[in-house]
């Protein structure tokens, strides 16, 4: 088993065809302690459930756009664990409105929402669980194609997730030198609580599957081997990438 011993944080499982529930699944078959946050009462009566299907540690209130709530998971987890190996962000939101229409009616506080929960997250979430991180530890977040090429509807949400991206490679610089490493995967269309939310979304699996290479859609199996390769010892020199598991859909021209 590639993770034995780990332990792993899950931000954003929001049920069962979450990614980050794939992933959290894949890191227990691989021997992880698993811990889940969860952001307010309906999405913790969704997580405690699963969180004892896949025999988790614990679970712990946390929004992350609060840095108290932060500061206080850092604190329960240090009387927890000790110490964190692997941290998985799997974290986005934007207002439905702002997921409409054109990118230029984006509205500031909606553009300022999107880029807190689904980037800067990111970084206060490495600020704040820095002390624990052992030497060695890796760090996930989840983006999508939308950072880097125009996808209809996808609008505020493509531009959080460049900004995202561009955070992985400036956390990777300023954490590489405690061994920490920090990735992305760039995941391929899957039908999860926040796709739905994405106007026309069904009609971009077709395109996939007829574009792609692999001429399939992708599983949450394939995100989770991506996962646990990026945790495991395996990929010990890799730090500041966005790998994509897209069925290389990437690659393709017209």
């Amino acid at each position: 088993m590639l993770l034995q011993g780990k332990k792993a944080l899950i931000f954003g499982v929001a049920n069962e065809r979450s990614i980050a529930y794939g992933v959290a699944k894949a890191f227990k078959q691989h021997g992880a302690a698993l811990a889940f946050n969860y952001p307010g009462e309906a999405i913790r009566k969704r997580v405690e459930p699963l969180a004892e299907e896949l025999r988790a540690d614990f679970t712990f209130p946390c929004d992350v756009t609060s840095d108290g709530q932060i500061k206080d998971s850092v604190q329960l987890v240090r009387e927890k664990w000790g110490r964190v190996d692997i941290l998985v962000h799997s974290v986005a939101y934007a207002q439905p409105e702002d997921l409409k229409g054109r990118f230029v009616d984006t509205s500031r506080a909606g553009f300022a929402l999107a880029l807190d929960i689904s980037a800067f997250s990111l970084t206060a979430l490495c600020k704040g669980f820095e002390p624990l991180f052992t030497a060695g530890a890796s760090v996930i977040t989840m983006t999508y194609l939308g950072s880097q090429r125009v996808i209809p509807s996808y609008n505020v949400m493509g531009v959080a997730k460049a900004a995202l991206e561009c955070s992985v490679r400036y956390l990777a610089s300023d954490l590489g030198p405690m061994g920490i490493r920090v990735n992305a995967i760039s995941a391929g269309p899957l039908k999860t609580l926040a796709a739905s939310g994405i106007s026309g979304f069904k009609g971009i699996l077709p395109v996939i599957e007829e574009r792609a290479p692999l001429k399939r859609s992708i599983t949450q199996e394939d995100v989770a081997g991506a996962a646990v390769y990026l945790s495991s010892g395996l990929s010990n020199g890799t730090t500041g990438e966005v790998v994509f598991v897209d069925s290389g859909f990437h690659i393709m021209g017209l």
